[in-house]
C-alpha cells in the first residue's frame, strides 16, 4: 500500500457522554475509494463530523493524520482548507447565500490556502456552469440560494457541483445515494472517476451495495460495535447485502 493520505489509529469518539467509535483504525492511500457500511447506529455519520471537526462530537482517544500531519489539531476551516471535503447525509439550505456567492468565497479561500491565485468572477462563473452541466443541475441554480427550495437529490448535485469545484484531496461521502435514480448514480460515478485520477481518495459511507457497483472500492469496512470489525474487498458488499451484518461470509 501507498503512504496513507488518511491514516487513523485507535480513534474513539463520544457525544453527549456515550461512546460511539472505540479503538477505530483505517488507513487510505491517496486515489483510493473506501467504502464503509454497517447498521444504522454503528458509527458511521460519527466518523465522518469527527472527520470534518465537529464540535458535537469528542475525540477521546486515537490519532488522525492527513497529508502526515495532526488533522484532529487543525480547525474545521483549515481542514476544508487542506483539502477534505464532505458531502453531508442531510445537506443544509442556507437562506439569502447564492450558490454563486457560497463557491466564490470558498474555493477562493481555498486557492488562497494553497498559494494560488483567486478566480474573478467571469472564471469563477464559467467552472461553476461547467460544474453544475456535469452533475445535470440547469444554470440557473448558481443564482439560487444554496438548497433552498432544492429536492433531495437536487441537493445532492448541488454538493457534487461543490466537490468538482473545490478539488479535495479526501472526500467523504455521507449516504450520497439516498434518494437517488440511477441516472444521477452515474453522475456520482463520474464525478467520483473524474477526481480520482487526479489522487483524490474517498471514503464512501453506504448501506446499499448498488451505488458501489457504479463506484468500485480498493477496500469495504463493515462498522460494527464503534470499530471496524471487518474489512474486504468489493465482494465483501455484496455478501453483505445477500447475507446481513450478522451472517458475513467467513474470510
Amino acid at each position: 500500500m501507498n503512504q496513507p493520505l488518511l491514516s487513523i489509529r485507535d480513534l474513539s469518539v463520544s457525544a453527549d457522554g456515550n461512546t460511539i467509535l472505540e479503538g477505530l483504525s483505517l488507513d487510505i492511500a491517496p486515489g483510493e475509494v473506501h467504502a464503509i457500511m454497517g447498521p444504522n447506529g454503528s458509527g458511521k455519520s460519527t466518523l465522518s463530523r469527527a472527520l470534518i471537526g465537529d464540535e458535537s462530537y469528542d475525540i477521546t482517544a486515537g490519532t488522525v493524520r492527513f497529508d502526515n500531519h495532526d488533522l484532529l489539531a487543525l480547525s474545521i476551516e483549515e481542514r476544508a482548507q487542506r483539502g477534505v471535503f464532505l458531502s453531508f447525509q442531510y445537506p443544509i439550505s442556507i437562506p439569502g447565500v447564492s450558490n454563486a456567492q457560497f463557491l466564490k468565497a470558498s474555493v477562493n479561500q481555498i486557492r488562497e490556502a494553497r498559494g494560488l491565485e483567486p478566480l474573478d468572477a467571469i472564471d469563477m462563473l464559467d467552472q461553476a456552469k461547467d460544474a453544475f452541466r456535469r452533475v445535470g443541475l440547469k444554470e440557473e441554480f448558481i443564482s439560487r440560494p444554496v438548497n433552498d427550495g432544492f429536492s433531495g437529490g437536487e441537493k445532492k448535485r448541488n454538493e457534487l457541483a461543490q466537490m468538482l469545484l473545490m478539488k479535495p484531496r479526501l472526500v467523504i461521502l455521507d449516504e450520497i445515494d439516498s434518494g437517488l435514480d440511477i441516472d444521477a448514480l452515474r453522475i456520482v460515478a463520474d464525478c467520483v472517476s473524474s477526481l480520482k485520477q487526479d489522487g483524490t481518495s474517498f471514503l464512501i459511507i453506504t448501506h446499499y451495495q448498488r451505488l458501489l457497483s457504479y463506484v468500485p472500492p480498493e477496500r469495504v469496512h463493515i462498522l460494527m460495535n464503534g470499530h471496524i470489525e471487518r474489512s474486504g474487498d468489493a465482494q465483501l458488499a455484496m455478501d453483505i447485502e445477500a447475507q446481513g451484518y450478522q451472517h458475513p461470509t467467513p474470510a
